[in-house]
């Protein structure tokens, strides 16, 4: 008896009937929160909606060496893209650091090959150490987390921001 003719078990015949599924996109980011002496990192998980804190990665010498391994995370983590903060003045203007910042984020983008979406991180930092403080945490205490939960709030207000708009419910017909 061929494969064809024979027949088909219950089990076999459910499974045909169930819709198949096609499996989400998921679309994960590395969010950065670059400064000088550190760089807090954050990545989204796996439906794109939170952003989760990783590390604070501490500068080293050659900036190479930093990208390589913000390189990694994002092979590590399978990103589609990165999220850097880009230090505005509170006006709205270009700073120095953000020349920097922007330089820094389009090598690493270019290293890694995927996008990069710079978002405007003012006044992040100060909201971090307000978070820090309330979780009780003492000013001594920031330093090791502040980037990661600016890194965080950054990543998480990109994804909200791109959150695509809830489908309305289906009426009854």
């Amino acid at each position: 008896m061929d494969s064809f003719s024979r027949k088909l078990s219950k089990k076999d015949r459910l499974a045909s009937r169930r819709p198949r599924l096609e499996p989400a996109t998921i679309l994960r980011y590395l969010g950065l929160d670059i400064g000088s002496k550190r760089i807090g990192v954050a990545v989204s998980d796996e439906l794109g909606l939170t952003a989760q804190p990783v590390l604070t990665l501490t500068r080293k010498r050659n900036p190479r060496d930093d990208m390589r391994s913000l390189a990694r995370l994002c092979r590590r983590f399978d990103c589609a893209g990165i999220v850097a903060g880009n230090p505005l003045h509170l006006s709205g203007e270009s700073s120095p650091q953000a020349e920097k910042t922007r330089t820094f984020a389009e090598e690493l983008a270019q290293l890694a090959g995927l996008p990069l979406h710079l978002w405007d991180e003012r006044l992040t930092s100060r909201e971090a150490h307000q978070i820090l403080y309330a979780a009780g945490k003492t000013r001594q205490e920031h330093k090791p987390l502040v980037d990661q939960v600016a890194a965080v709030l950054i990543l998480q207000s990109f994804l909200d921001a791109n959150r695509p708009p809830p489908r309305p419910a289906e009426e009854p017909a």
